[in-house]
């Protein structure tokens, strides 16, 4: 599996696995670990959390299964992210569903994180969601003090768009180095309105995730999603797969940009068709057939 380098000291691997519904494997912690191992096998390194995950449970499930061999910790780069404040049984302190991104929920949530990941360090921490009350200053200090004390490497954002990012890069000292963002055709905003084109510009990756769109691509029913299976289909024959997730990883990997696809899934032959699709290589006739298909009309 290729790696793909962030900044100095940080490589991911091409593939993330996303550990967004890791609650709902139903796996004993043991079978936890021997499932990380053999992701890890297949040259995937990198995992992908949030406090917030599986209701506030993800990362614990993660660190339960770690801390059975935490020899592998220094073999995988472990991300996550905060800023989204959830009403939980598991934080019956929140009151409500907002973003918090003060420096002192910042350094909480990370403290907290590190504790259920059974780690002492994050490889990557990225703010969650652009907050309208964010104080920029505030985050700049929370992202030097965790640095500092060595708790964080690396420091990135998540749904940022163009303009966000470049205002919270305007205070913080620590570069950031990745944004997390949504990008699949059926959902082509992140492509039109500027934001991946930003991160070409600074010559930094994209993690994308719902890259399979959630799985509107593979079941949906709407006029767009059948239009665009359709063609979907129709690539991946000239590809030479029938796999629909495999030319939709494909369609990623084509584009110019450096996209790393978060694959959320228990099941390894779901990650092993990522892993695979890194093989075909799309032509623009290929690629925009898909991409009109998502629009629903010719491209000017």
């Amino acid at each position: 599996m290729e790696k793909v380098q962030l900044a100095e000291g940080l490589q991911l691997s091409k593939v993330v696995h996303g550990m967004m519904r890791l609650n709902e494997w139903q796996l004993s912690k043991e079978e936890r670990l021997t499932f990380f191992k053999e992701v890890m096998e297949l040259g995937i390194t990198s995992f992908d959390h949030a406090d917030i995950y599986g209701s506030y449970t993800c990362e614990e499930l993660f660190g339960e299964a770690l801390a059975l061999e935490p020899s592998l910790r220094s073999n995988m780069e472990l991300i996550s992210k905060c800023g989204i404040v959830l009403e939980s049984k598991n934080r019956p302190e929140h009151e409500s569903h907002h973003y918090n991104t003060s420096k002192e929920h910042i350094v909480t949530s990370v403290e907290r994180s590190l504790k259920n990941l059974s780690t002492d360090y994050l490889d990557l921490l990225l703010i969650h969601r652009p907050d309208p009350l964010m104080n920029p200053e505030d985050v700049a200090e929370a992202f030097d003090e965790l640095h500092q004390s060595g708790k964080v490497r690396h420091f990135g954002v998540s749904n940022f768009k163009r303009s966000q990012l470049s205002m919270l890069e305007s205070y913080v000292s620590q570069p950031l180095v990745t944004n997390q963002i949504e990008l699949n055709p059926f959902n082509l905003e992140n492509f039109a309105d500027g934001t991946v084109e930003l991160m070409q510009e600074k010559r930094l990756p994209s993690m994308a995730w719902s890259p399979l769109a959630g799985g509107d691509l593979l079941k949906g029913d709407s006029e767009k999603a059948i239009r665009l299976r359709k063609a979907l289909e129709q690539v991946g024959h000239q590809l030479g797969t029938e796999e629909i997730d495999q030319v939709l990883y494909a369609w990623l990997y084509t584009h110019p940009s450096t996209i790393l696809p978060i694959v959320g899934s228990g099941k390894l032959s779901r990650i092993k068709s990522a892993i695979k699709a890194a093989d075909y290589k799309m032509t623009p006739h290929q690629w925009f057939h898909i991409y009109q298909a998502s629009l629903g009309h010719d491209v000017p």
